[in-house]
């Protein structure tokens, strides 16, 4: 039987430890600096941007581990 994309990532997530999770997120962040590198534009916005979307970005996560029973 063939597995969803979804269904198949969620197997594969679940295999991680938490220095696999971290290194990611290590891999996503320095990612995100070659790019702001490579688009210098990008660095002109407003700190308030970068703030928002922080917010964004942190609501679920703090609402899971905060809230969520």
């Amino acid at each position: 039987m063939k597995m969803g994309l979804l269904e198949d990532m969620t197997r594969r997530v679940k295999k991680l430890g938490i220095i696999d999770l971290k290194l990611a997120q290590g891999a996503a962040m320095f990612f995100a600096l070659v790019i702001a590198r490579l688009i210098p534009g990008i660095m002109d916005l407003s700190v308030w941007w970068f703030a928002g979307l922080l917010v964004i970005c942190a609501i679920k996560p703090f609402y899971v581990f905060w809230i969520k029973e």
